[in-house]
């Protein structure tokens, strides 16, 4: 479930008044995502998405993100792009939470990630890390390396009713991963949360990245290797490595992996995989009885961080 706020009809007649997209045709809640409020709106000059953002997200970094969407797509990338107001702001306010309008992309997103999904990825990924290169502003990743251990610790004391002995082995696979982090790799901004829920497809075509509220500057291979993880594990958490072939030959026609990008792929994916370890951990430990919010698994990252571990360089991605 992803609609935390609910809005009148009163409200949002008086939202739309501030804009010239015409009056409301159909307006309904969508039931995905786990951050926002999130609705599908139409009007009678088209169709869009309205956003209200909820209690986790730090309004003040808003514009950011905002700045971001608007840059990618007048840059060519196929994402949602803010609506501004007659006023030109895109940033406003509706039932007590800040809200947006973005542009409504068409397509579906994989259910079933097949190999044919993972190259145009790939390919999407890279224009996506092209097109960010000329968007002056940054913004730290509030979940990179530096916050995995504050993570962990607040975690720890149950960790092990999870599973048995996990505290143990997340405190010695964080310590590798941050001891061999890579510090001079290439920068650049990222999405840094390119699930298949958030990619869509047309007619075997990527037709629209979405959701672009854990983007921020980081390193660019780093994105790579969390679209590993989320792209190239099989339901039993094997490796497919064809899978993994396709998404990085695919990036690479676009962007070229430097030599160091390639070689530190191992522990960029570890990193990867702690890190939403580490998330998933904490929610499962802190989210209460009849929360709206579907909880997901840890232990399913638990099994690519070991797979990664093991992994003695980048030729066990495909390279």
């Amino acid at each position: 479930m992803a609609v935390y706020t609910e809005v009148s009809d009163d409200a949002l007649a008086a939202f739309l008044a501030e804009y010239d997209i015409g009056a409301m045709v159909a307006f309904r809640g969508i039931a995905e995502g786990v951050e926002n409020s999130n609705f599908s709106l139409r009007t009678t000059t088209g169709d869009f998405i309205l956003t209200l953002y909820e209690k986790r997200v730090d309004p003040t970094e808003l514009p950011w993100f905002l700045g971001l969407m608007e840059h990618l797509a007048a840059h060519g990338l196929t994402c949602p792009r803010p609506v501004h107001a007659r006023d030109g702001d895109a940033l406003r306010q509706l039932c007590g939470r800040h809200a947006a309008i973005t542009t409504f992309l068409p397509g579906v997103w994989p259910r079933r990630v097949r190999a044919e999904h993972c190259g145009p990825l790939g390919a999407a990924l890279a224009a996506l890390h092209q097109a960010g290169a000329g968007y002056a502003p940054t913004r730290r990743n509030a979940l990179g390396p530096h916050g995995w251990q504050p993570l962990l610790d607040r975690a720890r004391d149950r960790a092990d009713e999870v599973q048995p002995g996990l505290a143990a082995e997340l405190d010695a696979a964080l310590a590798h991963i941050l001891a061999t982090w890579p510090a001079t790799l290439p920068m650049g901004h990222i999405h840094a949360d390119l699930f298949p829920d958030n990619v869509f497809f047309l007619d075997g075509r990527v037709s629209g990245l979405i959701d672009f509220y854990f983007a921020a500057t980081d390193l660019l291979a780093y994105d790579v290797a969390i679209c590993l993880n989320a792209w190239c594990f099989e339901p039993d958490f094997a490796f497919n490595v064809t899978k993994a072939r396709l998404l990085l030959s695919a990036y690479q026609r676009v962007r070229p992996l430097s030599d160091a990008e390639r070689a530190a792929l191992p522990v960029l994916c570890q990193g990867a995989a702690i890190r939403f370890l580490l998330t998933r951990l904490y929610d499962w430990l802190n989210t209460p009885p009849g929360a709206l919010v579907t909880r997901k698994d840890p232990l399913e990252y638990l099994r690519r961080l070991r797979f990664h571990l093991s992994a003695r360089d980048e030729h066990a991605y495909g390279l």
